[in-house]
């Protein structure tokens, strides 16, 4: 491993190390994100380190008593975390409502840390509505000053503006290396590309870019395997799939090319406006970057979740889609039947795989996965012959 992913490996296993540090370093605040839709750009510009809040390893225990057993792995987690103290440095958190059960878990938290600042904002979810553009500026503003309130200080359009140029910058680095990925120039493992988009989320954005140029200097370029069969992940919009569920995949034989993955593509795809004044590029990020990549949270006509995965399997000349459902994720629940139908329609082999934030059995995963990757090969095989 290369000092550089090995840096960027610690930070994304141990993110509140991680920021504990820089915060000691630097004497600056640090403001926990909640996924999907809130950017880190605001509070770089701040003075703050952004940190996208994540799941960790450990099994939920003392926070058991205060999450129902019916919310997903994320939500029980970040309760969890909460109360064990794994939080505790942390300034601020900015919560959205992108589903019920984080809603309740923003009411628990606010409870069990009453001192701990929840800047809550909500975003609109019919995002082609004539009232869309005039609410999210809105509640882009509102965060604006909430967090000057929480620094004490101004946040000027021009170091909005510096911060949204180098998330850009960050985006389009990581951008490249799935590119290179998916044309096959690079071997790369899945749990690799994972650490690089984690560790993103976690450090300090201009530590991350020195990172990724140091890596790309120091990567081999390596044809990949071309008898690996080509396969597509998505789902899992709000934290990564265990690292264990990837490794099955790629010991199956097959090789991923493209995702849809919040700790992915989903989160590097869109970048900002760099010419548009700050609140701007921000309202037209959010609203438009659902036109690019569809996220089952948020409306728009003529948008459709099967419609863009179909086109991205192609694009990225997958051989099938692995779909990773997390347990209880509502909003992907009430999708994933349209988006079967219409994998099923095309010929395309699929496979769901629901994961938790409990152990799974391996075993018995890999049996399915080495199944469905035969499948997916017999399949290409008739269609060339």
């Amino acid at each position: 491993m290369s000092p550089a992913l090995a840096s960027m490996k610690r930070a994304a296993e141990q993110p509140m190390e991680y920021a504990a540090e820089w915060k000691a370093r630097t004497g600056r605040k640090v403001v926990g994100l909640l996924p999907m839709h809130f950017p880190g750009e605001l509070a770089h510009a701040a003075g703050c380190l952004p940190v996208v809040l994540q799941d960790d390893t450990e099994p939920v225990t003392v926070g058991q008593a205060n999450v129902f057993n019916f919310y997903c792995g994320l939500n029980r987690s970040l309760i969890d975390q909460t109360m064990r103290g794994k939080f505790d440095g942390l300034d601020a958190i900015m919560f959205g409502d992108h589903c019920v059960q984080l809603l309740g878990t923003a009411d628990v938290i606010r409870a069990e840390r009453p001192s701990l600042p929840i800047l809550f904002n909500q975003l609109c979810t019919t995002l082609d509505a004539n009232w869309a553009l005039r609410e999210t500026l809105g509640t882009f503003e509102q965060l604006w000053k909430e967090l000057e309130d929480l620094t004490g200080h101004r946040i000027s359009a021009e170091a909005t503006t510096e911060s949204i140029r180098l998330f850009n910058r960050s985006r389009a680095q990581m951008r490249r290396l799935y590119e290179m990925r998916r044309r096959g120039e690079v071997t790369i493992s899945g749990r690799d590309m994972q650490t690089i988009v984690k560790s993103s989320m976690v450090m300090d954005r201009g530590e991350h870019v020195a990172l990724m140029d140091k890596l790309y200097s120091t990567m081999p370029r390596r044809a990949v395997s071309s008898s690996d069969v080509t396969v597509y992940l998505s789902g899992h919009m709000c934290h990564a799939p265990k690292p264990q569920i990837i490794d099955a995949i790629e010991e199956s034989g097959a090789r991923v090319v493209n995702d849809d993955l919040y700790v992915g593509w989903r989160f590097i795809h869109a970048d900002m406006d760099e010419s548009l004044p700050p609140i701007e590029a921000l309202a037209h990020w959010y609203l438009d970057k659902n036109r690019k990549m569809p996220c089952p949270t948020r409306t728009m006509q003529g948008v459709d979740w099967e419609a863009y995965l179909l086109s991205e399997v192609e694009r990225s000349q997958a051989r099938g889609l692995i779909v990773l459902m997390v347990k209880f994720c509502e909003p992907h629940m009430y999708f994933y039947p349209e988006i079967k139908e219409a994998f099923d329609k095309a010929g395309i082999p699929n496979l769901l795989i629901e994961t938790e934030h409990e152990e799974i059995p391996m075993e018995a995963l890999k049996t399915r996965i080495e199944t469905f990757v035969e499948i997916a090969k017999r399949r290409a095989d008739i269609k060339a012959a």
